[in-house]
């Protein structure tokens, strides 16, 4: 096959913006509404406000489930669609909307019995604890729509609609947006008219999302083989992000041993990370899209020309951002906090940061990418690996010899070179490029980091 003729069959950077675009709005949705609801519920005062934090904390877990949920099936319903039969990436919905449903039971019935000892063992106890653990018993009833929706963007992204997801996103938190306030004070519910509301919210983009399923016409019945094996992939993303977390949180014990204005200039720094994060991964899940359905169509000379295309938009895309970074460094960190001591911190790890921009850029983008070709375990042995052999070492070896924040941040940017060079070679290898409507396994070498 001529190189010009794989290349009229890649995706353009439009086509990518399609994808991308209406992704990123449905990512950027929750946590907008999560402000929302955190400046309704504030002025209700300091104990209704902590309460929120605390039992949102748990309830963001949840969300991190419902993303595990979605990337599993993203890849396997591309699949199943390049392969040229809707219908069977339908059914990976299907099965993955089961586990989702069946997850969020859990939680449910989890949260009444053991989430007021979870939200007191959080919040230490007292006034905070026991609003917490009222707020979070309630929350809890938005598990299953919250899952459910997470599964139906799953196979929707895989079926590269991402349109319908938009509408079934935004809508519902557009209204509870308008709900909680409504909820919280003239109809006096306090702080669980905040609960009601995310209830509310997450149930109507639930239904909505089992609606687009019945839509199809797929059949609804459970499949217990597919399940398990959407459970292997799920428990694979799940190592993965357990490392992730592990990671950051010793990032701040290390940060809040360097005293308040480290660890204050640490939060602000690396929520703009995780806001960077977001918006990168809008270009990840097109790639995952896009990738699983050339590998499903049996054509890995697309999929690899996607990839390359991918990672130089990923390079552009966190350069740009980086650029963004570095003209606000004067500026955004007193939008954060009037404290110069936090601002002189902050100053530490900002070069750190535009740095590490255009090398995550790629690294997000590879990361949609072999998470579209379904190459999960060698994912996760990768981050397994970068955590364990770059990360953490060396936020540990900041405090041992009292590097400061400066040396937490050269962790963080070890922990994305290693990632970058493990991806970089995977890529090269072809390895990942296992085509086929489903991944067989007995085909690739084994993954090792």
């Amino acid at each position: 096959m001529s190189q010009t003729s794989v290349a009229s069959r890649v995706a353009s950077p439009r086509r990518f913006a399609a994808l991308a675009l209406p992704a990123l709005v449905v990512l950027a949705a929750e946590p907008i509404y999560v402000l929302v609801d955190t400046a309704v519920v504030g002025h209700l005062g300091r104990v209704p406000l902590a309460a929120v934090a605390v039992g949102g904390t748990v309830m963001t877990l949840t969300a991190w489930l419902g993303t595990v949920v979605a990337y599993g099936t993203t890849g396997r319903a591309a699949r199943r669609f390049g392969s040229g039969d809707r219908g069977a990436a339908v059914a990976e919905g299907v099965q993955s909307s089961w586990l989702a449903f069946g997850v969020g039971l859990l939680v449910v019935v989890a949260m009444q019995f053991g989430g007021g000892a979870l939200a007191g063992a959080l919040a230490g106890g007292g006034e905070v604890g026991e609003a917490a653990g009222q707020w979070l018993r309630v929350a809890a009833f938005g598990a299953p729509g919250l899952l459910l929706a997470a599964a139906g963007n799953g196979w929707m992204r895989g079926v590269q609609d991402t349109r319908r997801p938009l509408y079934f996103v935004v809508g519902p938190n557009l209204l509870s947006a308008v709900l909680c306030p409504v909820l919280v004070y003239p109809v006096g519910m306090g702080l669980i008219g905040s609960a009601v509301a995310n209830v509310v919210a997450q149930t109507i983009g639930g239904v909505l999302f089992v609606g687009a399923l019945i839509s199809e016409r797929a059949p609804l019945r459970p499949n217990l083989p597919v399940i398990r094996q959407q459970l292997v992939l799920s428990r694979d993303l799940l190592v993965r992000g357990v490392a992730f977390q592990v990671s950051f949180l010793s990032a701040t014990a290390v940060a809040a041993r360097f005293g308040a204005a480290v660890v204050g200039a640490h939060q602000i720094a690396v929520q703009l990370w995780f806001f960077a994060a977001l918006v990168l991964d809008a270009l990840a899940i097109a790639a995952q899209a896009l990738v699983g359905a050339a590998l499903g169509g049996g054509d890995a000379a697309v999929a690899r020309a996607l990839a390359r295309r991918v990672a130089w938009l990923g390079a552009v895309c966190g350069t740009a951002f980086g650029a963004l970074v570095a003209a606000g460094a004067g500026v955004v960190p007193a939008l954060f906090t009037p404290d110069t001591a936090v601002h002189a911190q902050a100053m530490v790890a900002w070069p750190w940061f535009v740095a590490m921009l255009p090398l995550a850029g790629v690294v997000f983008a590879l990361d949609g990418v072999l998470i579209g070709a379904g190459d999960i375990r060698y994912l996760r042995n990768l981050t397994v690996a970068g955590a364990l052999g770059g990360f953490l070492p060396a936020i540990w070896l900041a405090y041992a010899f009292d590097l400061g924040l400066g040396g937490i941040w050269a962790g963080l940017m070890l922990f994305v070179v290693i990632r970058l060079v493990g991806l970089v070679l995977r890529l090269r290898s072809g390895a990942w490029a296992v085509t086929g409507a489903v991944r067989d396994e007995a085909r690739t070498p084994d993954a090792v980091a």
